[in-house]
């Protein structure tokens, strides 16, 4: 599955998500969202919001760090 996490470096909700997803053994592309108007653009208009974190799947995204949600999205919960 591919996983994309879009963050900044000073995003410390930023930081939990990674650690999380490299607990559950979980590779991702990290994308800087910092400063880049491209990418900022892309997750406003597939989210409606300017934040981070954002992980995106295939299927699906989930903004911010809800454990749930984000394991709903990868398929490790029924």
């Amino acid at each position: 599955m591919k996983v994309k996490v879009y963050s900044t470096p000073v995003c410390p909700e930023c930081k939990v998500v990674k650690s999380f997803l490299e607990a559950l053994n979980i590779e991702f592309e990290e994308i800087n969202a910092a400063g880049n108007d491209e990418v900022i653009a892309y997750l406003e208009k597939k989210t409606g919001q300017r934040r981070v974190p954002v992980i995106e799947t295939e299927e699906d995204i989930v903004v911010g760090f809800d454990q749930k949600k984000i394991k709903e999205a990868l398929h490790l919960v029924q």
